[in-house]
């Protein structure tokens, strides 16, 4: 499959003039702008530009998402917070979030905010790098639309949920895990029927709890509650399953509960065979290394472990091991001078894209 370059400039200049066109200001439009192309930039595809439309710009144009975020701080004490998205755009919200979370952890040592009634906040690795960038932890997590079955259950109840970490280390590149809760995400799915290919078994099962393979039939039977993703570990408890439901269950509670937020199948999107608002809730830790030991102590001893990992006996036939965020420093280092792949068929949405709202100008880049 043909794949072209976009320079990253290109993309966040037309980007932002789009998302302006859409009735986003331009300053919460380079927010989101740069949210998915970090994305891209560290190969996380899957939640990168090519959710521009779908994720974003059609949920404004259907009214269910607000182009204008005017998220209110309802909750307040020294180091915690709770914030009301007031369905604005999650990435905005979330990167305001996470903001005010450092600030706590810079006064106190730690910081955390929970947040109600946003929508889907993008690359959630994005908010944990924040942090690192001030000597910090970062940790995040969110719930989202129904998409994974309880252990031993066949009906879409949990989001993906992924629970984030980002830890500084004396390495050129930090610590970054950034995993759903589920053996893959919705994203992925979309991905694979983008591409026109089979999802790998196991993923997906069906209502009767056999694996599902086909992409495109998979992303309408998530949606019709015919199907369910898999938690990580797979179905049953043979693999370990019941772990990533645990975690899964964990990530929904700490993204609900703590601001009395919407929670599983709430998050569904309709009502009354129309749609609404996600109202999905996040939460954002912020610790400050300082507080605990010197930060140069703590990146250095965090690559001593790293490092010791990287060199441990090996597979037979397998020549690395690899700690998490090495392959994405390696994606940015492929691409930094590239741009963001593009297939034929996320070419020619964008050309769409540059008809619809009135920017042809932009249209060579995409041909």
């Amino acid at each position: 499959m043909r794949k072209k370059f976009i320079p990253f400039e290109v993309l966040e200049k037309f980007m932002v003039d789009l998302m302006v066109k859409a009735g986003i200001p331009e300053a919460d439009a380079r927010i989101v702008g740069d949210v998915l192309l970090q994305a891209d930039k560290l190969g996380f595809d899957s939640h990168g530009v090519n959710r521009l439309k779908s994720i974003y710009l059609d949920r404004i144009k259907d009214g269910i998402l607000n182009p204008v975020t005017n998220y209110k701080i309802v909750r307040e004490g020294p180091t915690t917070a709770v914030i009301d998205g007031q369905n604005g755009m999650g990435h905005v919200i979330s990167y305001n979030a996470m903001k005010m979370a450092i600030e706590k952890a810079k006064k106190y040592g730690m910081g955390m905010v929970a947040v109600r009634n946003s929508s889907h906040y993008g690359f959630a690795g994005y908010y944990p790098l924040m942090a690192v960038r001030e000597n910090m932890i970062g940790i995040t997590g969110t719930n989202a639309r129904p998409s994974i079955a309880p252990t031993f259950g066949v009906e879409n109840m949990l989001g993906t949920n992924p629970l984030t970490f980002g830890m500084p280390t004396d390495e050129p590149f930090p610590f970054l895990l950034d995993c759903a809760t589920s053996i893959a995400q919705r994203g992925k799915v979309e991905l694979y029927a983008r591409e026109g290919k089979d999802l790998p078994k196991g993923w997906v099962i069906d209502e009767n709890g056999e694996s599902k393979t086909n992409s495109t039939e998979v992303l309408k039977d998530l949606i019709a509650g015919k199907a369910a993703l898999t938690p990580l570990g797979g179905a049953g408890e043979e693999t370990g399953g019941y772990k990533g439901y645990g975690y899964a269950t964990v990530v929904e509670i700490l993204s609900a509960a703590l601001q009395q937020g919407a929670f599983m199948k709430m998050l569904i999107g309709l009502e009354d065979g129309k749609k609404v608002p996600y109202r999905i809730g996040h939460f954002f830790i912020a610790v400050d290394i300082s507080a605990f030991t010197d930060p140069e102590d703590f990146r250095k001893t965090t690559g001593s472990i790293l490092r010791e990992l990287r060199a441990s006996r090996k597979m037979p036939g397998q020549t690395r091991i690899y700690t998490a965020g090495e392959k994405e420093h390696y994606t940015w280092l492929e691409r930094k001078d590239k741009g963001v792949p593009f297939s034929d068929e996320l070419l020619a949405e964008f050309r769409g894209l540059c008809n619809t709202y009135g920017l042809k100008e932009y249209l060579p880049h995409f041909d």
